[in-house]
C-alpha cells in the first residue's frame, strides 16, 4: 500500500532555461557582493522599449489598456499636438496605433519594410475600414538600401473589361438614364464628385492592394508571407474598441450603410443606430479572409469564393431601407482573375541639393509634386520661413504660403489636363520629362506675381491633341512610412476612395468606389478628357508617396533622407508639398513639418489654410470673413486669395534620417489631425 508520505526518489527536473536563469541571478548577486567596496556604478539593464510608446514617465504598449495607451479610444478631434519620436535603426508611422504596433513587431523580428507593410495593411483594413483595405488599391515606393534602387509599385484599381466611356454616365448604350440610385431631378453632368454614384455598382473597381503587396513581397520580403497576418487575425477575432475617427465615419455614413445589409449589420446596432466610440467590435469574417490570404496568397481574393462574393456585391440590383433600385456594375470573375499589379518607373527629379522620387502615372501625385517643386526652385523660399517656431511648425509667412499656393495652381493646371493612365493616354512627349523640364518650369514660375494671386492657372501648351479637363477625387485614404533594420524604406498610400467606399461589404471588408475618380464625362468642349473611363483602365489618383535623397557630390542620388505621404484626395499633393518644403527649405524636423498648418491650392481661386490648427485664428469677426483676425489669412486676402479656413484632414506620416550628437538616428512625425503614432526601437534622446 502506497503511503501519502512516500518520497519520489527522483526529484522533478526544473526547465533548463529556469535553472540557467537562477544560476545567472546567483552569479549576478555574487558579482555585486564582490564589488560592494568598489567605486563602480552598477546600473540595471535598460528596459526594452522597442515597439512601445516612450513618454517622459516611461513606456506603454499599444492595446495594454494602461494609462497613456495610445490605442485608448477618444473622440476624433481636429488637432492633438504630438512630439517628435527618435529611433535607432527601424521605425514605422501609420494612421492607427494598432497598425503601427503590427508593423513594428514585424520589424523587431527582423522583417523587411515590405513585410511590415503587409502586416500594417492587414490591420488598417480592420481598424480603419473607412479609409483603406483589402477591397481597395494602393501605390508604393520602395528603396533598396543595398542596391540603392527605387522601385514603384502600382496596385491601383481597374475598370472592368466591359466598361465604356459612358460607364458612369448612362446605364447602357440603349438606356441614357444615369446609373441608379440618383435623387430625383439630378444627373452627373459635371466632373464634380457625384456622391449618389457611390451606391451604384458602377463605382467599384477591381481591387489591387493585395496583388501589389504580394508582388512587392516576392521582391523584398524576408519573413514568410503566411506569418504576416497574425496581428490582424487576432484583433479581428478578439475584437478592438472603435476609435474616434471610425466612430465618426460610421455616424456620418449611417444612412448610406443601409445600401448593403452586410455592411449595416457590421457597423450599426440592431436598432439601426451607429456603433459608437469605444464599442468593442469583432470581425470573424475578416479573420477568415486574412487566414485564407495567409495560406493561399493573393489568389484567395482574386479567385474562388471570396472573388465570387465580390462580384455578387458589385452586381447588386437593390438595397437600402426602404429598398431602392441600384444599377449593377459589369465586373466579372475574369476581371479579378486577370488583374495584375505593376512595377513602374518612379518619377525622380532634383530639387535644390536633393533628389525627390514620387509615383508616376496613373497617379498624378509624383508628377504634380515635382512640377510644383520645379517652380518653387526658382524662388528663395528659405527667406520666407515660418515665424514663432514651435513643435507644431510655427506660423507660415504670407509670402511663403503665396508662392507655394501659386506653384500649386500651375502644377494642378497641368495635372488636370494631361495626367491619366499612360497605358491609355500618353503624356506630352511620351514621358514626364516635358512637364518637368527645368526651362519649362522656370517659364511657369515667371507667371507668379509677388503682389497678386493668379486665381486660376492655364495649363502649359504642348504639341498634343486637344484635351479636356477634369479634377474630381475622393478622400477615403491612409498612408504609412516604414524604415527597416537594413535601411530599406517604404512609403505607401492606400485607399478605398471615399469614406466607407461603396458601402458594400463582403467577407469582412468594404469594397472601394474608386471608379468615381474617373471623369464622369468622356469629353468637354476642348476635346476628349484624358481621365475618361475606358475598359481595363486605372483611374487617375493624387496619391503621392514620396522619398527624398541627398544629392551626392557628383550630382547623383545619394543617401536616403526622408519619406513622407498623406491621405486627402486631390489635396494630398498640397500636404506633401508643404511637408517637403518644411524639411528641405525651412529646416524643420519630421514632426514640425508634419504638424505645420496645412496650406496650399489646387487650380482654383481658393487657397486652403487649415483652421483646425492651433496657430490659426479661424474665428469670424463681427461683419467679417472667417479667419479675418488672423494675419496670415488677412495677408493672403490682401493679395487676392480667396481663403478657406475649413479644417483639413491630412494624415501625414514622415520619417527623416538625421544626425544628432554625431549619431545617425531616425526621427518620425505622425499627423496630429489623425490617430497615428510612431513606433520603432525608440529612445529618448
Amino acid at each position: 500500500m502506497e503511503s501519502s508520505e512516500t518520497v519520489n526518489p527522483t526529484p522533478p527536473r526544473r526547465p533548463l532555461l529556469k535553472t540557467l536563469s537562477a544560476l545567472s541571478v546567483l552569479g549576478a548577486l555574487l558579482a555585486l557582493q564582490a564589488c560592494s567596496n568598489s567605486d563602480d556604478v552598477i546600473t540595471t539593464a535598460a528596459q526594452d522599449t522597442a515597439c512601445a510608446q516612450v513618454t517622459d514617465s516611461g513606456s506603454v504598449d499599444v492595446g495594454s489598456g494602461l494609462p497613456g495607451d495610445p490605442a485608448a479610444p477618444e473622440p476624433a478631434s481636429g488637432f492633438r499636438s504630438k512630439k517628435l519620436v527618435s529611433a535607432k535603426t527601424y521605425m514605422v508611422v501609420t494612421a492607427n496605433p494598432y497598425a503601427s504596433k503590427a508593423g513594428c513587431e514585424v520589424l523587431k523580428k527582423g522583417g523587411s519594410a515590405v513585410d511590415a507593410a503587409v502586416a500594417v495593411q492587414a490591420v488598417l483594413g480592420l481598424v480603419e475600414p473607412q479609409s483603406s483595405g483589402l477591397g481597395g488599391g494602393a501605390f508604393m515606393l520602395h528603396y533598396d538600401a543595398k542596391t540603392k534602387k527605387v522601385q514603384s509599385y502600382d496596385g491601383r484599381e481597374m475598370a472592368p473589361a466591359a466598361a465604356t466611356e459612358d460607364y458612369l454616365r448612362t446605364i447602357s448604350a440603349t438606356n441614357a438614364a444615369p446609373p441608379l440610385p440618383i435623387p430625383a431631378g439630378t444627373a452627373p453632368e459635371s466632373n464634380a464628385a457625384f456622391t449618389p454614384l457611390k451606391q451604384s455598382g458602377r463605382s467599384v473597381g477591381t481591387p489591387g492592394a493585395v496583388r501589389m503587396l504580394e508582388l512587392a513581397h516576392k521582391d523584398y520580403g524576408s519573413l514568410a508571407w503566411k506569418d504576416l497576418f497574425g496581428s490582424g487575425v487576432q484583433l479581428a477575432t478578439d475584437g478592438f474598441p472603435i476609435s474616434g475617427r471610425m466612430a465618426d465615419a460610421i455616424a456620418g455614413s449611417r444612412t448610406l450603410l443601409f445600401t448593403d445589409p452586410e455592411a449595416a449589420a457590421y457597423f450599426l446596432n440592431a436598432d439601426g443606430s451607429a456603433k459608437t466610440l469605444g464599442t468593442t467590435i469583432k470581425n470573424p469574417a475578416y479573420a477568415a479572409t486574412l487566414t485564407a490570404l495567409a495560406s493561399s496568397g493573393a489568389n484567395a481574393l482574386y479567385t474562388g469564393p471570396i472573388a465570387e462574393n465580390i462580384v455578387k456585391k458589385i452586381k447588386m440590383t437593390s438595397g437600402g431601407s426602404p429598398s431602392f433600385a441600384i444599377t449593377p456594375g459589369l465586373t466579372e470573375m475574369s476581371d479579378l482573375a486577370n488583374y495584375q499589379a505593376k512595377k513602374r518607373d518612379p518619377v525622380c527629379t532634383t530639387y535644390r541639393n536633393y533628389w525627390v522620387c514620387g509615383m508616376g502615372a496613373p497617379s498624378s501625385g509624383g508628377m504634380t509634386v515635382a512640377s510644383a517643386l520645379g517652380v518653387l526652385e526658382n524662388f528663395y523660399l528659405a527667406g520666407y520661413k515660418p515665424t514663432a517656431m514651435d513643435t507644431n511648425g510655427g506660423k507660415p509667412t504670407v509670402m511663403g504660403v503665396h508662392l507655394i499656393s501659386e506653384a500649386g495652381r500651375l502644377a494642378y493646371a497641368d495635372r488636370n489636363k494631361y495626367m491619366a493612365d499612360t497605358d491609355f493616354v500618353p503624356l506630352p512627349g511620351g514621358s514626364p520629362a516635358a512637364l518637368l523640364d527645368k526651362t519649362y518650369l522656370r517659364n511657369r514660375a515667371n507667371l507668379i506675381d509677388f503682389t497678386r494671386s493668379m486665381g486660376t492657372a492655364v495649363a502649359g501648351t504642348f504639341t498634343t491633341a486637344p484635351l479636356g479637363i477634369s479634377s474630381a477625387e475622393g478622400k477615403g485614404t491612409t498612408h504609412m512610412t516604414i524604415v527597416d533594420k537594413n535601411g530599406n524604406v517604404l512609403v505607401m498610400t492606400t485607399t478605398i476612395e471615399s469614406g466607407m467606399g461603396s458601402y458594400r461589404m463582403t467577407n469582412g471588408f468594404l469594397l472601394n468606389n474608386q471608379l468615381t475618380d474617373f471623369s464622369v464625362l468622356a469629353a468637354d468642349s476642348s476635346g476628349p478628357i484624358a481621365n475618361r473611363v475606358q475598359a481595363n483602365k486605372r483611374p487617375r489618383s493624387s496619391m503621392a508617396p514620396t522619398l527624398v535623397f541627398k544629392m551626392a557630390d557628383d550630382g547623383s542620388m545619394g543617401d536616403f533622407l526622408m519619406g513622407t505621404g498623406s491621405p486627402g484626395g486631390a489635396t494630398i499633393i498640397q500636404y506633401v508639398i508643404k511637408t517637403l518644403v518644411g524639411v528641405l527649405d525651412w529646416g524643420m524636423d519630421a514632426q514640425q513639418a508634419t504638424s505645420m498648418i496645412d496650406f496650399g491650392a489646387a487650380n482654383s481661386a481658393t487657397t486652403n489654410v487649415g483652421g483646425e490648427h492651433p496657430n490659426v485664428n479661424a474665428t469670424t469677426p463681427a461683419g467679417g470673413l472667417a479667419g479675418g483676425s488672423d494675419p496670415l489669412v488677412s495677408g493672403l486676402r490682401t493679395l487676392g486669395h480667396t481663403v478657406s479656413v475649413a479644417s483639413q484632414s491630412s494624415g501625414i506620416s514622415t520619417i527623416v534620417k538625421a544626425t544628432r550628437s554625431g549619431a545617425t538616428v531616425l526621427e518620425g512625425g505622425a499627423d496630429p489631425r489623425r490617430e497615428g503614432i510612431v513606433l520603432g526601437d525608440t529612445f529618448k534622446p
